[in-house]
């Protein structure tokens, strides 16, 4: 099977016909109302279709899903400058009403495309399987005979001078005195 092209994605022509419509409407506007309302309201609409893009370039699953976050915080956004154009009267309810119902379509859109990553990257993560190295064979002195095994506190690696210096190393003269 090809991959997909971005521009393919349904969710993406859907932010795409979203962002164009409103810039469409967004720029008859005065121009006290483009740069208040309108500049923030057509970045966030923009911000939506833009953020599915890098999240569909993006290897990682996890980095593909916080790019769709992203994308769902700026459909959000748009939301909310859309209420402020309705009740300022910079809308016509009736248009104002289809653009909400056309985001909350692309927010479902949205949801839908998340959860097929998360499927998918839970696929992944139950074919991957789990690389371990080989168990170690270990020889105690029951096993070979060797004498050198054998448990002996008598034996003492270092001497009380050299066990001194290596205190003083650890801990200098001035902060630690050993007795």
């Amino acid at each position: 099977m090809m991959a997909m092209l971005f521009e393919e994605l349904r969710v993406l022509q859907s932010a795409e016909e979203i962002a164009d419509n409103l810039w469409k409407e967004i720029v008859s506007w005065n121009n006290f109302s483009r740069d208040t309302v309108g500049k923030q309201f057509t970045r966030a609409a923009d911000s939506v279709g833009a953020n599915i893009a890098e999240a569909y370039g993006r290897y990682h699953y996890g980095e593909k899903l916080q790019f769709l976050y992203y994308a769902r915080g700026s459909l959000f956004e748009t939301k909310y400058w859309l209420n402020r154009a309705r009740t300022r009267r910079l809308i016509p309810e009736n248009q104002a009403q289809n653009f909400a119902d056309l985001l909350s379509t692309l927010a479902h859109q949205l949801n839908t495309f998340a959860k097929t990553i998360k499927a998918n990257r839970a696929a992944g993560k139950k074919t991957n399987k789990i690389m371990r190295e080989p168990q170690a064979m270990y020889q105690t002195q029951h096993e070979t005979g060797f004498e050198s095994f054998v448990d002996n506190d008598s034996i003492n690696l270092f001497t009380p001078k050299e066990i001194a210096q290596l205190a003083n190393l650890a801990y200098p003269p001035d902060t630690h005195t050993i007795q």
